[in-house]
């Protein structure tokens, strides 16, 4: 037997004579290298999730504060002000994407050619066009993406798409999902952008605009600039639920009719704050999507339901009887239906209970992850609908697999967005 190659009984032997300090540094070199892009709030919340899966090298924003908050958890990560830079690194292999919505894409297409695997905030997308942009670039670099959609790990959600996908409730006829009305502000002051924030690279693609308080970070939810209002916000998630209990994650409605409730204040916030939007399914299901007063923009309970009030959440309704599903809450008109076993025939849905740590299941299983790049970008596309119909103030009607507006082409104008330069498709 040669001495120049141990069997793998002498090479553990071997190993277990090392000193537990190296062996742990080995292990910690074999995690895979992790860049965070966009270091607010929501950002730093998703970079802890994902470090108990690999390492921290890289922290990117164009407000240097946030940057520097995120520091102060991985002291060892290298600050960026330019995601490009990021995305250059050959050693980081994971992008957790938690820009604004306006720059999901333009970071998502430049992670995706460089190699990267992609853990991306919700909603993905910005506009209809630039989603089938995305899945096709996801399927040319054969990349992992995961939408950060991240009810899909929650067991209460599951439950009740498996309630509804087993007929427990009779054939669906009717789901309702209730979001967050809208804030109403008047206009803003202009300001002179902190030190701190790089503003016209906060803006990207999106049209010169002067800089505000009101305009950025958290607020930036409500102009139509940068977002889309609460119903691509919460909408993200719960029209999610609502396609998922359906089978159409993949697909979309055929008619969508939208009415505004309340009107934008003139000059202020311009995403429309409360407003009711009806969609139909070939399956002959009704979905409305509607605002409610209930609850505040980030999910606080602002006063307790009414009668014929839920809360957000998602309703599913059939002959048989209801069910609703809120984060934290499952109810149905017959308790019994959430409590049955499920038979070894019924279907049964993909179980994770940490979205994290399937996003990571996936990058080493090279399998799709549990929300990946077209089902996040189906479920952005039914809130897109719902804006675009809100606007143009009249029904549509819509080709699901053929992704446009049938026999519409002004409706057709609202699938894109014009591109400031340099943040083109030309620039990723």
């Amino acid at each position: 037997m040669s001495h120049l190659h141990p069997t793998r009984r002498q090479a553990l032997a071997t190993a277990a004579l090392l000193p537990a300090w190296l062996t742990a540094s080995a292990r910690e070199e074999e995690k895979p290298k992790i860049a965070l892009i966009g270091c607010g709030g929501r950002g730093r919340g998703i970079v802890n999730e994902a470090a108990k899966f690999g390492n921290v090298v890289a922290l990117c924003d164009v407000d240097s504060q946030h940057a520097a908050d995120a520091a102060k958890t991985f002291p060892k990560a290298e600050v960026y002000g330019d995601f490009r830079k990021v995305i250059d690194r050959k050693d980081v292999s994971i992008i957790l994407n938690a820009t604004p919505d306006h720059w999901h894409t333009f970071v998502n297409l430049a992670a995706l050619k460089a190699g990267k695997d992609v853990y991306s905030e919700k909603p993905l997308t910005f506009t209809i066009d630039e989603g089938k942009r995305l899945v096709a670039a996801v399927k040319a670099s054969g990349r992992v993406l995961q939408t950060g959609s991240q009810q899909r790990s929650d067991a209460k959600f599951r439950l009740a798409c498996e309630v509804v996908r087993n007929n427990r409730l009779g054939k669906l006829t009717q789901i309702t999902t209730i979001l967050p009305a809208g804030p109403a502000k008047p206009a803003p002051k202009a300001e002179k952008p902190p030190a701190t924030l790089n503003w016209e690279m906060w803006q990207g693609q999106a049209p010169e605009r002067d800089y505000s308080p009101e305009r950025c970070h958290l607020w930036f939810r409500f102009w139509r600039e940068y977002s889309g209002g609460t119903i691509t916000d919460w909408g993200a998630h719960h029209n999610d639920i609502a396609l998922w209990a359906l089978g159409l994650d993949r697909s979309g409605p055929q008619t969508i009719e939208g009415k505004i409730l309340a009107k934008p204040i003139e000059g202020g916030y311009t995403t429309i704050p409360e407003y009711e939007i009806d969609y139909t399914y070939a399956n002959g299901v009704k979905h409305r999507c509607h605002t409610t007063t209930t609850h505040n923009i980030f999910g606080q309970e602002l006063r307790k339901p009414g009668p014929g009030e839920t809360g957000i959440g998602v309703k599913f309704e059939g002959p048989d009887g209801w069910l609703f599903v809120t984060r934290g809450k499952i109810e149905a008109s017959k308790p019994e239906i959430l409590k049955d076993a499920f038979a070894a025939t019924d279907v049964r849905l993909p179980v994770s209970d940490n979205h994290m740590g399937n996003f990571f299941d996936s990058v080493k299983s090279r399998k799709p992850p549990l929300c990946d790049a077209e089902i996040g970008h189906r479920t952005a596309s039914l809130c897109h609908l719902g804006n675009i119909a809100l606007r143009l103030g009249r029904k549509l009607t819509w080709d699901p697999a053929k992704e446009v507006f049938v026999n519409d082409k002004d409706a057709d104008t609202h699938l894109a967005r014009e591109q400031r330069k340099p943040w083109t498709y030309e620039g990723v």
